[in-house]
């Protein structure tokens, strides 16, 4: 059996290779680590390599994805379906072995890293899934639910405010399953870190209620060992190893320098650190005895096939749990969610209601239906109104609850969120005011890249949020996020509207959505039956006129009863009006050209958009001959009603701009 030491070499050795092969990335932390890495998976993760999927496994995060050869090495030497020639290809196009770790590119990726602190956040996510889910669903004698969720970070991921955040309410969570450890090795991209980060690291995670265990050299496998085993014992509050290392481990004339940390180390100093290691191996070549000594195939397969004894003990003691259970697992829906009724009822209703009210409708309507459904809100609740009635609140006393107060914690919000997806057997749900958007943007695009179904839900979607003036009132946002690859986002007009959003976004598990509500009532909009099942093409005719358009009003929102009052004294003038709802622009696109067309004809130029928003997303759909009437600038504040007025929403203004297209 190879020593440890030679088996953490087999790291070192394919994360130098490969990025010298590259002539790019970071084999600082991977040599750094590589010790660290290899004591954990060696002795402690519970994972299978021939199953990268199975639902007990533990789940290992690399927060400090910029040293992503590290992570394809462990999967490569462990027995992945991850062969040399990926690790060959490491950041070449199209390759198993992407710059970052990206999940759904390489089998045991459990989460998109790059954007530091992100990882650290998805981390506090699955951690927080494993202990609900288990509390949720787990009996006296059947632990069918018992992992736990290993991170690595670096100094990055603790600078990152999101680290902050996400630290903070694990603590407060008590997640007792979530170890992280810090790769403490002095050195970023800039160099020594002591110029710009002095913080006392243990004292700030020890303020979290954290366990934390200092001064562990990252090199001795014995203290790593009494770190993890330390770890472990504690499952009252997350831990945080602080592990000493030398970033380039083994780089004679680099390690320990900034050198290493995001550049090949050169065929000089790859050679060279070869002897010094004792690694006389060709490049990517990896020995017999070394794959053996990693491989985990074994251990993996015995470590499933227990699990899988105890459930089937669990299905025969619990059949309904453990049904719903592996219904959630799978992410299939329950067979009836009462859609048809829910969107039926909305419509005879047809009331002035805010969306954000006719949300939390939907929300009473689904909730006892999904069990699925984890919310939050980021210290918001009574504004977004996203405690539904059987909302229980998680905690550390209470774990088996299906609501979570985040605080005013944004940025983590989205990446937890985004984590608690990842997990699998939850469709997560958080709410803050639209103009919030911003503090939890890079976790918003980390989901649409990754393709998780996270629903993000923004209230006060515009300036009718009113006295709380331009701060609050967003503006660029709905571009922002309609402009996000792989989003879907919706801004309702009405509480049929809503109700079809909702329902979307849960069938959606593609990628994530946006739903886009508003503070002040909006009219119920009459349809008959082909207007409503037209809801969900993302756009549709909302009104019509007798004969062919001469006009078409495009509307969202609180700008769709806008739309309509204009409309309608358009059409009593004898003028030819259509009025366009598009709640959804990137589901209207979707669509086939026929529909488009038959909604948006191409022969009627004279379009107007109306939104209360940045009028640029629009351009495009009225084209050179029409014009929108939106926000150029930021709001004030005042009263929505005035507000609206002083900023041109009246119907007045609609008319008056409709007869300059028309005339």
């Amino acid at each position: 059996m190879p020593s440890r030491f030679t088996l953490a070499n087999a790291i070192r050795a394919l994360s130098m290779d490969a990025v010298q092969a590259a002539n790019s990335g970071h084999p600082g932390a991977p040599m750094g680590m590589a010790d660290i890495a290899e004591v954990l998976w060696n002795d402690h993760l519970k994972h299978n390599p021939g199953n990268p999927t199975w639902p007990d496994r533990d789940r290992f995060v690399l927060s400090n994805g910029h040293g992503s050869m590290l992570l394809y090495s462990l999967l490569h030497l462990s027995g992945y379906d991850l062969a040399i020639d990926d690790i060959k290809q490491f950041r070449q196009l199209h390759s198993r072995t992407p710059g970052h770790p990206e999940l759904g590119y390489t089998p045991g990726v459990e989460t998109t890293t790059g954007p530091l602190g992100q990882g650290l956040a998805n981390a506090v996510g699955l951690a927080l899934a494993e202990r609900t889910l288990a509390a949720q669903y787990n009996r006296p004698g059947h632990d069918i639910v018992d992992h736990r969720t290993w991170c690595f970070v670096g100094d990055g991921c603790l600078m990152e405010g999101i680290s902050h955040e996400a630290c903070s309410l694990a603590g407060t969570q008590g997640l007792g399953k979530l170890t992280v450890i810090y790769d403490d090795n002095g050195i970023s991209i800039d160099g020594e870190v002591a110029g710009w980060f002095t913080d006392d690291t243990a004292k700030r995670f020890e303020a979290y209620n954290w366990q934390v265990i200092a001064d562990v050299d990252g090199h001795d496998p014995a203290a790593i060992e009494d770190a993890i085993n330390a770890a472990t014992q504690d499952d009252q509050r997350p831990t945080l190893i602080i592990c000493r290392t030398v970033i380039g481990f083994g780089a004679p004339n680099k390690q320990g320098t900034g050198a290493c940390h995001g550049a090949a180390l050169g065929e000089d100093e790859v050679a060279a650190a070869r002897q010094h290691l004792e690694w006389s191996h060709p490049p990517f070549h990896v020995p017999d005895e070394v794959y053996a000594g990693w491989n985990a195939d074994a251990a993996g397969q015995q470590a499933e096939d227990e699990w899988r004894q105890r459930f089937a003990r669990y299905a025969e003691a619990y059949p309904e749990l453990a049904a719903e259970l592996e219904r959630r697992w799978c992410g299939e829906l329950p067979g009836d969610l009462g859609g048809s009724a829910l969107i039926e009822d909305a419509q005879q209703a047809c009331d002035t209601l805010a969306s954000r009210k006719a949300s939390l409708g939907v929300l009473n309507h689904l909730g006892p239906r999904l069990p699925e459904l984890l919310g939050g809100s980021a210290d918001l609740a009574p504004s977004n109104l996203t405690i539904w009635e059987g909302a229980r609140a998680i905690s550390a006393q209470a774990p088996d609850g299906n609501y979570l107060h985040y605080g005013v914690r944004e940025f983590a919000m989205g990446a937890i969120m985004n984590g608690i997806s990842m997990h699998g057997g939850f469709i997560p749900y958080g709410a803050t005011f639209l103009t919030f958007m911003e503090y939890m943007h890079n976790a918003v695009r980390m989901a649409a890249i990754a393709r998780r179904q996270v629903i993000f839900v923004y209230t006060h979607d515009s300036i009718g949020l009113g006295e709380d003036g331009p701060t609050h009132q967003p503006i660029e946002q709905l571009n922002a996020l309609r402009i996000t690859p792989n989003l879907a986002t919706w801004r309702p007009c009405d509480a049929t509207e809503t109700s079809v959003a909702w329902l979307a976004a849960l069938k959606r598990q593609d990628g994530p959505t946006a739903l886009v509500f508003s503070r002040q009532g909006l009219p119920g909009q009459q349809r008959d039956v082909a207007q409503l099942a037209a809801i969900e093409r993302g756009g549709y005719v909302l009104d019509d006129c007798e004969g062919t358009p001469e006009l078409i009003l495009i509307a969202t929102g609180s700008e769709v009863g806008l739309a309509m009052e204009a409309a309608a004294q358009l059409n009593d003038q004898g003028r030819q009006v259509r009025v366009v709802s598009m709640p959804c622009a990137s589901e209207f696109d979707a669509q086939d050209a026929d529909y488009q067309e038959a909604v948006l004809p191409p022969t009627v130029t004279r379009r107007l958009a109306i939104e209360a928003s940045h009028p640029d997303y629009w351009r495009k759909y009225v084209g050179p001959r029409g014009n929108v009437i939106g926000m150029t600038g930021y709001g004030e504040s005042g009263k929505a009603e005035d507000l609206f007025r002083h900023f041109g929403f009246t119907v007045e203004n609609v008319i008056d701009k409709a007869r300059v297209l028309l005339d």
